[in-house]
């Protein structure tokens, strides 16, 4: 049976030390953010979004995860800063000409090394985790950030669209770069919110005076009939002062117009001065 005499244990075996911290394979996660999406894990496959911390997903995920929110998924952590479409980009991507895809290593007979699939347009360098990266919000176009600081330019490389320095955003960056990157998105939203606060107030404002606006039209055309009506009878009785009876008589308001009781009619008729 064993242990009946003779064995000593040694001091390992019954002080228990310290747990070692298990390091983390830097090649696998560097294959895992650069070639799986950060939401469902799956294989990046065109088309390809990016969120405005630099994460990579595939475009399917995102829209899933938008039209129902609720649904149970793994890595929700990773999405919930993205509201709506208009919180990711399109990444406008340059394939790798040596990517062979899934063939590559179907024999077995090859060293699998980390192969991207896409590459920097200007500098030709494999978008694979080894080299930086960053995309231009305005556009989507992607490139590498040697590319970008060799030939400084505030027009696109690719597609030829202006952009800023401030619109460039790192790819999978570090904690410090992603918390720098979390306080531009948190200081842009609250800027597009008080926008939008101040065009509500001044749409309000507008509304508000056309109303007022309305309500007094009516009243001051009213007012401006009666003024002049008014003066035009003033008028009228002026301009008949030291005129003929025989011109007084041509108006409907001199007395010889008027008819008696006996001139006036029982019945109706279209033309009221027929005897």
């Amino acid at each position: 049976m064993g242990c009946d005499g003779g064995t000593i244990p040694k001091r390992h075996e019954l002080v228990k030390g310290p747990k070692k911290v298990e390091k983390v394979d830097k090649n696998a996660e560097m294959i895992a953010k650069w070639k799986y999406c950060a939401l469902s894990q799956e294989k990046l496959k065109r088309p390809i979004v990016s969120c405005e911390l630099g994460r990579l997903y595939n475009k399917d995920a995102i829209i899933e995860y938008l039209l129902d929110k609720t649904a149970e998924r793994p890595n929700v952590e990773a999405v919930l800063h993205i509201r709506g479409t208009k919180d990711i980009k399109e990444l406008n991507l340059t394939d790798n000409p040596e990517w062979e895809g899934e063939r590559r290593n179907a024999k077995g007979d090859r060293y699998e090394d980390n192969c991207g699939m896409f590459i920097c347009p200007v500098a030709g360098l494999e978008m694979n985790g080894r080299h930086r990266f960053r995309y231009l919000w305005t556009c989507g176009c992607v490139f590498s950030e040697r590319a970008l600081k060799e030939v400084k330019t505030e027009i696109c490389h690719k597609c030829g669209e202006p952009f800023k320095e401030e619109e460039m955003i790192v790819v999978n960056g570090t904690k410090e770069e992603v918390e720098i990157l979390k306080q531009k998105m948190l200081e842009r939203r609250e800027k597009a919110k008080s926008k939008k606060c101040k065009k509500s107030k001044a749409a309000k404002a507008a509304s508000a005076a056309s109303e007022a606006k309305d309500v007094a039209g009516p009243s001051g055309s009213s007012k401006g009939a009666e003024s002049s009506t008014k003066p035009a009878t003033k008028r009228s009785s002026l301009k008949m002062e030291g005129k003929s009876e025989a011109f007084k008589s041509l108006f409907t308001t001199h007395s010889s117009a008027k008819r008696t009781k006996e001139q006036t009619s029982n019945w109706v008729t279209h033309t009221p001065y027929h005897f």
